[in-house]
């Protein structure tokens, strides 16, 4: 693996692994959180990375790319869950 796409891996797993531990943290945490609401941020960080005109950068969309897909990996495990 070229040392670009290793830095971008690296980047990409990190920020997917701390938005997924935030996520299970702050439903810990807060009760009143509902599906809901992690549905609602998830339905704005979609309306973000569809609203790029190629000004954001490289790392930026890394890391959006990650954050959506910890949101939707947690719906996933939550809906797993309350089944």
């Amino acid at each position: 693996m070229s040392s670009a796409a290793q830095w971008r891996e690296i980047k990409y797993r990190q920020t997917f692994e701390e938005e997924l531990r935030g996520l299970r943290r702050r439903k810990e945490a807060n009760p009143s959180l509902s599906c809901d609401d992690i549905k609602g941020t998830l339905k704005h960080l979609y309306i973000m990375d569809g609203a790029d005109q190629g000004g954001r950068g490289e790392v930026q969309d890394l890391t959006l790319a990650a954050t959506i897909a910890a949101y939707e990996l947690f719906l996933e495990e939550w809906g797993k869950t309350d089944n």
